[in-house]
């Protein structure tokens, strides 16, 4: 009887782990939905900021914005983003060990001379670089509570202000990128200075703007703009990816916790039956010696 009671508490439990699960990927589904028609939204801007950029790539060599000076990358921030709760799968454990592979592969003499610095977007990699007593920047996880452009862009002129002073020369960031709910690609990208921009579509040079007041003046607006739609739209790829990610995970959650719940039905209908068969032979048993 003591193997039923406990088989009969790993039941409960399991369905109501069951019970969570599922109720997770609903709201998992949901926070979705929003996210993707965020950034669905943001990446056609995107697409066609960097087109301008590619077409006035000429006005890019004389430019004397100080966010696309090539320098010697003797310093280097990594903003890596992840996310500030679990539950999602490798999701930030995907981004954590690319920015670790990142340091080894391109930045060691770097990082041995303690000029590698981290700025974490999300607690989850917060707290992994600090463990770790990596040189961080600041502590950006508020920014999901309101995931805005405007909040964004406080913490991209808090980088470009730096990358301007000289405390780093290169900037690269690390995200998830989103394609589905089961798809998201790690992705590495340089943030500053701001990579020579290229023509994405094939009649793209031949196109002829009207600029006012100059088109040096127009080039000295976008390439700020550009860095700050950039790092937004690494945001919003990495939070649709974040739910994509956990819906995904609650999914197969709830899959596994079925099919634990099928195995620990048998075993308590087979401990079941042999207690049934126990109580039977003791009755026979006993009855028996009543009558001999």
């Amino acid at each position: 009887m003591a193997n039923l009671k406990e088989v009969r508490i790993r039941i409960a439990s399991v369905q109501s782990t069951q019970q969570i699960t599922k109720a997770m990927k609903m709201v998992s589904a949901a926070k979705l939905k929003r996210a993707t028609n965020a950034i669905i939204q943001l990446r056609p801007y995107a697409t066609k900021l960097k087109d301008i950029l590619g077409n006035l790539s000429a006005s890019l060599e004389g430019s004397s914005s100080p966010y696309i000076q090539e320098r010697e990358p003797n310093k280097v921030l990594i903003v890596v983003v992840s996310s500030n709760r679990g539950l999602a799968g490798a999701f930030n454990m995907n981004v954590i060990k690319a920015a670790n592979n990142l340091i080894a592969e391109k930045y060691s003499d770097q990082f041995a001379k303690g000029n590698v610095r981290i700025a974490a977007i999300g607690k989850k990699s917060q707290d992994f670089f600090e463990k770790r007593s990596y040189n961080m920047l600041g502590n950006n996880n508020e920014v999901y509570a309101a995931l805005t452009f405007e909040n964004v862009t406080k913490i991209t002129e808090g980088i470009m202000a730096g990358f301007e002073k000289g405390e780093f020369d290169k900037v690269e960031v690390i995200y998830n990128r989103f394609k589905n709910a089961a798809v998201q690609f790690v992705t590495t990208e340089q943030l500053l200075p701001l990579p020579k921009a290229e023509p994405t579509t094939v009649k793209a040079s031949n196109i002829d703007y009207i600029l006012e007041p100059s088109q040096e003046q127009i080039v000295e607006q976008l390439i700020p703009k550009s860095i700050k739609i950039q790092l937004y739209k690494a945001l919003l790829d990495s939070h649709a990816s974040e739910h994509g990610a956990r819906m995904t995970s609650m999914d197969k959650a709830t899959e596994n916790a079925g099919d634990l719940l099928k195995a620990l039905k048998l075993a308590y209908n087979q401990a079941r039956q042999a207690a049934i068969t126990t109580e039977l032979s003791e009755i026979v048993s006993g009855a028996a010696a009543l009558n001999g």
